[in-house]
């Protein structure tokens, strides 16, 4: 049986945007294995009840079911060591670009786009998704995202270690991409994916690493739904 992997997905389920998702996704075509995309949706948590999880990405390889970016990195590492190294031999490492990734790059977009994810849902995933992002937020989605493009300068000078890192080589790996990549990478797909807001000038050497990471496996990233190039 194919592997599968269960992504969240709005409306349309080739519009893939959960970034923790990405990270497996991309993981998988590193290792170079096939799999089948499960769409998952917000309101669909008693369908992930199997995997003792309420979120994804879920992972389900034949009779192993793994849920967590992270847990499925470590497990495609260990399961298919014959396959190219997802860490290169730095799994302790990883966990200083995950927390970059969540503290810095995540934290910083989500405060750019949130407002623009309800479009991609149906009815009762929008109620849902309003209500528990306005909850976090303590105030309206819009409000949130209010001014973002005065946002935006801020926002790019927090990548600067990314910046420094990719004007030097070409991957965060060094010659080839690795997980490290992925987990950025994952938040730069999340907002591809959902909002239309340019984020970074062509310029940007962080604007050519993404470029780079687009066009990675066939181009199977960039084939995605998304509202920017």
């Amino acid at each position: 049986m194919a592997i599968q992997l269960y992504e969240l997905c709005g409306t349309d389920p080739n519009r893939v945007f959960s970034p923790f998702a990405w990270r497996s996704r991309m993981a998988l075509a590193h290792k170079g294995l096939a799999f089948t995309s499960v769409p998952w949706r917000f309101t669909e948590t008693s369908s992930l009840a199997f995997a003792g999880s309420k979120t994804v990405p879920v992972l389900v390889d034949g009779e192993t079911i793994v849920a967590d970016s992270w847990a499925i990195a470590q497990y495609l590492e260990t399961t298919y060591s014959d396959r190219p190294s997802l860490f290169h031999g730095k799994a302790g490492a990883m966990r200083f670009s995950i927390a970059w990734a969540e503290t810095v790059v995540q934290a910083g977009l989500v405060r750019m786009i949130v407002s623009d994810i309800p479009q991609w849902l149906d009815a009762g995933q929008v109620a849902y998704f309003v209500e528990a992002r306005e909850a976090r937020f303590g105030m309206p989605l819009a409000k949130v995202t209010e001014g973002r493009e005065e946002k935006l300068p801020a926002f790019q000078a927090s990548l600067q270690p990314l910046r420094a890192t990719v004007a030097a080589q070409n991957f965060m790996g060094g010659d080839t991409p690795d997980y490290a990549d992925y987990c950025v990478f994952g938040a730069f797909m999340w907002a591809r994916n959902v909002s239309p807001l340019v984020l970074l000038a062509k310029d940007d050497p962080v604007y050519a690493w993404r470029d780079r990471m687009l066009d990675l496996f066939g181009g199977m990233p960039r084939a995605t739904k998304g509202c920017t190039p």
